[in-house]
């Protein structure tokens, strides 16, 4: 499924670079045809799909944790109403029933595909807060330890307004801090690090189906590129899949 998507993708990609650098009217209409009869196998292999999420979403429905409960069964039920429009566009698609409105329901699943994005990068940022505050307790355990303080007084400032002395600087030094914090979690959890990139990557295509954000095809035929390289990569590496 995977080797299937990134090759709809990289066909997008080409057929963008091929119309941007004048090849032949016939050249990309093969490009195109072959990226709709991929994109049609993918729907046709993806029918068992929403049952799949249906039994993700009833698992993760008894995680402990309250946030990440909502994040996954919701993006779950999200993603199991996105294979079922999935569904019926394949039956429109292939014959079985030409009267589907097809512009109608491929909108409803890039919306539902839409929802499913946002909840999975939520969970994103929930876990990437928690392992930056675990970081921090542990930075400032080991300063406590050897005798050192906060640098720069950071933690045990006053609120430091832009109005007041050296408000800026510190304000400047907190955020670099951060970050550079941000940079040390991603590197100690690269199934974390994967999934970011992979749902930001994800991202543009419905946001460019929808009109959201018009993105074009050539960054959306990179993107899901992109995006489909990285969930071969999970496959080939399971230890890189973000759990739960």
């Amino acid at each position: 499924m995977g080797k299937l998507r990134a090759a709809q993708y990289a066909c997008s990609l080409l057929g963008h670079a091929l119309q941007k650098h004048g090849a032949s009217p016939e050249l990309q209409k093969q490009i195109r045809q072959l990226e709709g009869h991929l994109s049609l196998g993918r729907k046709l292999l993806r029918l068992g799909n929403s049952a799949d999420a249906l039994e993700s979403a009833k698992r993760a429905v008894h995680l402990s944790d309250v946030v990440l409960r909502f994040c996954i069964t919701v993006s779950h039920l999200n993603r199991a109403l996105y294979f079922a429009c999935d569904n019926v566009l394949w039956a429109g698609k292939s014959g079985l029933a030409p009267r589907v409105d097809q512009e109608k329901w491929a909108q409803r699943s890039f919306r539902y595909y839409l929802f499913s994005l946002i909840m999975n990068l939520s969970r994103d940022a929930y876990e990437i807060r928690l392992l930056m505050e675990q970081e921090s307790s542990a930075c400032s355990r080991r300063l406590k330890g050897s005798g050192g303080g906060v640098p720069g007084g950071i933690e045990t400032a006053g609120p430091g307004s832009p109005g007041t002395p050296g408000g800026l600087p510190q304000l400047a030094l907190k955020l670099q801090l951060q970050v550079l914090l941000l940079a040390r979690v991603l590197r100690g959890h690269p199934p974390l690090l994967l999934d970011v990139v992979r749902n930001a990557c994800d991202l543009f295509i419905p946001l460019d189906k929808l009109g959201l954000w018009r993105c074009g095809p050539g960054i959306v035929g990179l993107c899901g590129l992109v995006s489909s390289i990285l969930s071969i990569l999970t496959l080939i590496c399971p230890w890189l899949r973000l759990k739960p």
